[in-house]
């Protein structure tokens, strides 16, 4: 029977985009806890829509252990919805993961990363063969492969999920719809809009390895243009140098411009760095398959008495039934309360390291702050210093009981510098005194001179003063005895 929205109850909105809203649910007939995806297919067309129905019925079959399960669809033909039922994951996505470690500024473990590449390659390897299983020609292209498509469980092992959605509405009829966004995933060969194979996912899963080392994709840019031509270029930088070179060189060469230039994922999983992560993950999936015994007559015989008297009972276990309903709803409500405190944990440790950090930034400025006191010590016993040398030279100043001209005067006696006569500090007289009289004299030399120049200032008066006065006696006697003057001619 095909489930209905009603056998589920909403518990929680986990996130909503341009495709819809996910929300995390119950199904009331067992408590699991799941999440569906609610789609709006109204706008498409009647072959999209087709495509897409045929490409959910494809999704639940893929059935692995990284893979996120789709356990059913629900389509709602009144409003144009469907409704994807999928595992739910506890512990996020990687896009949340890289957010978080960007704000605490600090990288993730070699080992991890590692991790999650062995698991994503055995998750596509998956997805490209799932098409050759089947006898249908090609492959599945996941083309979303981006760390928000990637999420993890309880035990940080990663679930990729939406599968083929893109692949569904990036057909050619609606690629303008799909390219909206930054595409920093998408292969140069995507961005030239030409026919590409399962080699897109390769690039696809460099760029996602490429950004849970270095924190930031490797092709970043302002637009959509400048972005297709740096994909289209391939030149990226570095991984952060504590990584090794063995994980360089594997995204390296999955982030190659050329299609067939690009690793496959039996490739990938064959180098030497994926050893013993392949390994960790082919033992979790021994002990995940744990063989059951043989049967044997008298356990046969066993079974059957058990049969008859669980036939007996069945009057007595309806009521029974009921009660084990009601311990399994709680159990699931211990889980959920479980899960709950775990992530209250993660939140405390996560405010205890910036408490951490905080506290180390203080230290910090105190550190610097005693520096600065240090030094301001320092200069203020300076400025004191020099405050009691300008005192004594001021009182050298003040008080000059002494010739200048006889300490500025040296005779030329070819001895020894130590001979007192060349020596003027025998006198008692400090170096810092001798430099303030030789400034008074200085000084004075300058007043001796501008008193002179004023001094000829004044001479040159008095005798324009004589000379007008000579001349002013001369025409009053010219004035008074006119005839004296002709009779002398």
């Amino acid at each position: 029977m095909p489930s209905k929205l009603s056998d589920y109850s909403i518990l929680t909105l986990i996130g909503s985009g341009s495709y819809g809203k996910c929300l995390k649910v119950r199904r009331k007939s067992d408590g699991k806890v799941l999440v569906w995806k609610d789609m709006d297919y109204g706008t498409m067309t009647e072959p999209e829509k087709q495509q897409l129905v045929s490409e959910v019925n494809l999704l639940r079959e893929l059935k692995h252990r990284y893979i996120v399960r789709y356990h059913d669809r629900i389509i709602d033909r009144s409003r144009c919805r469907l409704y994807l039922i999928m595992e739910y994951c506890a512990g996020g996505d990687l896009a949340s993961m890289i957010t978080q470690y960007r704000k605490d500024r600090c990288f993730m473990d070699e080992t991890f990363i590692v991790k999650t590449l062995a698991q994503l390659a055995l998750a596509l390897q998956t997805c490209h063969g799932q098409r050759r299983k089947s006898g249908n020609q090609g492959k599945i292209v996941h083309r979303d492969l981006k760390p928000a498509n990637v999420f993890l469980d309880e035990n940080r092992n990663v679930k990729l999920g939406d599968f083929g959605l893109a692949r569904v509405l990036n057909h050619d009829t609606s690629f303008a719809k799909t390219f909206v966004g930054t595409p920093y995933y998408m292969s140069p060969e995507q961005m030239s809009k030409i026919q590409y194979n399962e080699k897109s996912d390769i690039w696809s899963l460099g760029c996602l390895v490429y950004e849970l080392c270095a924190l930031v994709p490797p092709f970043t840019a302002p637009n959509q243009q400048l972005l297709a031509i740096k994909i289209k270029q391939g030149q990226f930088r570095r991984i952060p140098s504590r990584y090794t070179d063995a994980l360089q060189n594997c995204v390296s060469s999955m982030l190659r411009i050329t299609p067939n230039a690009r690793p496959s994922l039996e490739e990938i999983m064959q180098l030497p760095l994926l050893k013993d992560a392949l390994k960790e993950c082919s033992d979790e999936k021994a002990t995940e398959k744990c063989p059951t015994p043989p049967a044997t007559e008298n356990t046969n015989v066993l079974a059957n008495k058990d049969v008859k008297e669980n036939n007996r009972k069945t009057s007595s276990s309806s009521s029974s039934s009921t009660e084990e309903v009601k311990r399994a709803s709680s159990d699931t409500d211990i889980k959920e309360r479980e899960q709950v405190l775990e992530d209250r944990l993660r939140d405390v440790e996560r405010r205890e390291r910036t408490l951490v950090r905080r506290e180390r930034n203080l230290e910090d400025r105190e550190k610097a702050a005693e520096e600065k006191l240090k030094t301001a010590e320092s200069l203020i016993k300076q400025y004191q210093e020099m405050r009691k040398d300008q005192n004594l030279l001021r009182a050298a100043v003040e008080v000059p009981k002494y010739d200048t001209d006889m300490l500025s005067h040296k005779k030329h006696v070819h001895f020894s510098n130590d001979l007192k006569e060349n020596n003027p500090t025998h006198l008692g007289v400090d170096k810092c005194k001798l430099d303030g009289f030789k400034r008074i004299e200085a000084i004075s030399k300058g007043n001796l001179d501008d008193y002179r120049k004023r001094l000829r200032d004044l001479q040159g008066n008095d005798d324009l003063e004589r000379n007008k006065y000579k001349t002013v006696s001369r025409l009053k006697c010219v004035r008074n005895a006119p005839g004296k003057i002709l009779g002398m001619r």
